[in-house]
């Protein structure tokens, strides 16, 4: 029986890619392993599979009857629905170890380095598999995108020697060059519905019992997004209303100024306060040097929600 390798819901670059590299390295040590998606992919990602040579993976949302192995995420709101009708095989992550549970021991790998795609090139080097030029090429642009061309807080010492050797085997001469390439990519919002980008990378979280949904938008100004933001505040509110939230919050991250306005809707603005020491002004709070929502904001927030 197949086990299907599939990431967190609203795809990134990192939960395909690594699903990509991890089936093939399951493939090659006799695992009859399947790589799945559970949404549609954003254009950073579209890019980095045509520049590398890959498919768009099978869609996957439901886990009924069927044998996973999970990547870059062990939160149940992130993964497959029916999670508990299925049967979680693995688990392979670089997140805060989340609420997915499992009736029997499992092979679980979870460090705290900035991104999965680390994690599984450590996987196949632990394997003594070779990591091909087309595989070095997609974990590289995972490292790229997870840790936003190394600059991320979420960045470890590990993460950078894994992409200096990634980019020797992908045959890449500019790291930086390719960053940019994909943030790019990432940054194309021609049209994309205020819908569309608040769910291009967005996570659901309980923290002390309050549903919390925080998005994050990368582009490489944010003045990108000047035109969308009346229509993604309003697209929260909905959001906020139709599905009982307490908040929901969306980064519009700049890479070039290495910032985040975070957008805010909530039955209490004081957790923005406690959490970052600033008043919302109007619908948003500008948080310098803020740009990992794994590192810099899901931590601030359960403490916020916690006191």
């Amino acid at each position: 029986m197949a086990v299907y390798v599939v990431g967190h819901k609203s795809p990134d670059t990192d939960s395909v890619c690594s699903a990509i590299a991890y089936a093939e390295l399951k493939k090659k040590v006799g695992v009859d392993a399947v790589p799945a998606r559970q949404g549609d992919l954003n254009p950073e990602t579209t890019f980095v599979l045509e520049k590398f040579g890959f498919d768009v993976p099978e869609l996957v949302t439901d886990a009924t009857g069927k044998r996973v192995i999970l990547v870059d995420h062990s939160e149940v709101a992130q993964s497959l629905d029916n999670l508990d009708k299925g049967e979680i095989v693995e688990i392979v992550d670089h997140h805060k170890i989340g609420d997915v549970t499992t009736p029997n021991p499992i092979f679980y790998l979870n460090m705290p380095v900035g991104s999965t795609a680390t994690v599984v090139k450590k996987l196949y080097e632990d394997a003594g598999v070779e990591i091909s030029k087309e595989i070095a090429g997609i974990l590289l642009a995972s490292i790229l995108s997870d840790t936003v061309i190394l600059k991320s807080a979420t960045t470890t010492d590990i993460d950078r020697k894994a992409a200096e050797e990634l980019a020797k085997i992908a045959g890449v001469d500019d790291i930086q060059e390719l960053g940019m390439e994909m943030f790019k990519r990432k940054s194309e919002l021609e049209g994309k519905s205020a819908k569309d980008l608040l769910f291009r990378d967005f996570k659901n979280f309980d923290m002390s019992g309050n549903k919390v949904g925080i998005g994050q938008i990368e582009v490489v100004s944010l003045s990108l997004l000047d035109n969308f933001k009346d229509a993604l505040y309003e697209e929260m509110q909905k959001l906020k209303e139709a599905e009982g939230y307490h908040s929901i919050f969306l980064m519009l991250t700049d890479i070039i100024q290495e910032g985040t306005e975070l957008l805010c809707v909530t039955d209490d603005p004081e957790v923005v306060k406690k959490a970052f020491d600033k008043e919302i002004e109007g619908r948003s709070v500008w948080l310098p040097g803020v740009m990992s929502r794994k590192k810099q904001v899901v931590p601030n927030f359960e403490k916020a929600f916690s006191s």
